[in-house]
């Protein structure tokens, strides 16, 4: 029984050493280029509902890469204000129509 053991024993320990050197001048573990985002927003155009949808972030080790994110968070907060002030200046331009439409109403 002690005779199985021991030779057990070495059997795992050549195993464990071959597996960390990995059998010569290859590497264990080859170094990967991280992750980019492979279809970031349209530069062109401005950015719509099937942009964002189809949008994948690549993960890194603690989540998404926080650089990725942080553009397309910047991007999508300049669109919303651009809109958003886009929108109220057509309200704006409405309503000054609509007063003007009732001044000349008045008049009548």
């Amino acid at each position: 029984m002690f005779w199985f053991l021991l030779i057990t024993m070495v059997v795992v320990v050549a195993a464990v050493t071959l597996a960390v050197v990995g059998g010569g001048d290859s590497e264990v573990l080859p170094e990967v280029a991280p992750e980019q985002l492979v279809d970031p927003l349209p530069a062109a155009r401005p950015v719509d509902r099937a942009d964002v949808e189809a949008l994948r972030l690549p993960v890194a080790v603690r989540g998404y890469r926080m650089a990725d994110v942080d553009d397309v968070l910047v991007r999508l907060g300049a669109e919303l204000a651009e809109r958003d002030a886009r929108i109220a200046e057509l309200e704006g331009a409405l309503a000054g129509a609509a007063g003007g439409d009732d001044a000349e109403d008045e008049r009548s």
